[in-house]
């Protein structure tokens, strides 16, 4: 059903809707430009620091924890503060981070600056997602998959540009404030477009209190490998590059580059593919495309057919998420609300905790082994695609 706009609220001093829809565009592609652009200088971090993978591990679980620490509050936040205000503000720190992680000395230093890179992306994130719902709900259509869209986009061009100056010769440091100075921008750009309110609060129905329903976790698990997969891109894929396949420290993040053309073009056509083959397919499908992209990248030496198999990843990965969670907020019996927030915090979960469970099994083993070890958490979630019809 059509939701009509409500007029009142794009007054003389506040946004358009179609201003509103544009600056929610731009805070998803800035949230991508700066996780992704952390991603090239992982290799750069280990070796200065001379990081072996189980301390690497250690240092990214902080960063997941970080994230995690923070989500919790954020709803708060933006309720008391409004998610314009979150968002600036936490869009704001985070162009600090970026310098900072280039500059650490230490373990220890490494370990604080993740954490506030954490803390303050994970307020990103989740700020942005409420703003985005209440801009979907004015608008009446069908936006969530074109903004996750430009976060896939971001997540291409902050590991493109920060790998593009890193070979020019640009020295770390140069090359994070540049990133840094162009989030600041971006950031001060979009301001004005976010809607001036906080969504409208109202007392909650009884309903919207229970517990979800039982089928929500495990859809919430299946999220959770999902999203293992794209932080195993995200913090994995430059170190793999580099110290398993050779490839040069300022040319490692091209994997994470190619991972992210497949799944922004994944996202951006998933909705057509969907609506023609079904929500079955398009899980199993993925799932498996995903999967024998791992193993092309894990059990084969050559260095194209890892880039092909991030190609494989990335485009298989695109659709699961969006096809879970539309899932878990069609269940009966449970508000859409409470469904959609619990799969989506097991989903950060992998996305936070995996890279650092990855770095774990690679130093028991290898980090080849650890990719396979994906490969088949993602079968699985294949086997349980029917769920999503349930």
């Amino acid at each position: 059903m059509k939701i009509i706009s409500e007029p009142v609220r794009f007054g003389a001093l506040s946004p358009s809707l179609s201003a509103a829809k544009r600056a929610t565009r731009l805070i998803f592609l800035v949230a991508g430009i700066g996780m992704s652009a952390w991603a090239p200088m992982v290799p750069y971090a280990k070796a200065r620091l001379d990081l072996d993978d189980a301390q690497l591990g250690v240092a990214l679980l902080v960063f997941g924890g970080g994230s995690m620490l923070s989500m919790p509050f954020v709803g708060w936040l933006a309720h008391r503060l409004g998610n314009r205000t979150v968002i600036v503000g936490a869009g704001l720190l985070t162009c600090v981070a970026l310098p900072w992680l280039a500059t650490v000395t230490s373990m220890v230093g490494l370990i604080v600056a993740l954490l506030y890179f954490g803390v303050v992306l994970g307020a990103v994130n989740v700020a942005m997602n409420a703003h985005a719902v209440e801009v979907e709900r004015l608008d009446g259509g069908r936006l969530m998959s074109g903004f996750h869209g430009l976060f896939s986009v971001g997540g291409l061009a902050g590991a493109a540009l920060m790998s593009g100056l890193l070979a020019t010769g640009l020295s770390l440091t140069l090359s994070a404030t540049a990133i840094a100075a162009l989030l600041l921008v971006l950031v001060l750009t979009l301001r004005g477009g976010l809607l001036d309110e906080a969504p409208a609060t109202s007392t909650p129905q009884r309903d919207g209190l229970r517990m979800p329903h039982p089928l929500v976790w495990l859809l919430g698990l299946l999220c959770f490998v999902s999203f293992l997969a794209e932080g195993a891109m995200l913090d994995w894929s430059a170190v793999f590059l580099r110290d398993v396949r050779g490839f040069a420290p300022a040319s490692a993040g091209v994997g994470y580059a190619f991972f992210s053309i497949a799944m922004a073009g994944g996202r951006l056509t998933g909705d057509r593919l969907i609506a023609r083959r079904g929500s079955i397919w398009a899980v199993r499908a993925g799932a498996g495309l995903a999967a024998g992209g791992f193993l092309l990248v894990a059990c084969t030496p050559w260095p194209l057919s890892a880039l092909c198999g991030f190609v494989l990843i990335g485009l298989g990965a695109a659709n699961i998420v969006p096809v879970l969670f539309s899932a878990a907020g069609r269940l009966p019996g449970t508000s859409p609300a409470m469904a959609i927030a619990t799969a989506t915090t097991l989903g950060y979960g992998g996305l936070l905790s995996g890279p650092a469970l990855i770095g774990f099994v690679s130093q028991t083993s290898s980090l080849p082994v650890a990719f396979a070890s994906v490969a088949g958490l993602l079968v699985l979630v294949g086997i349980s695609a029917r769920i999503v019809q349930r």
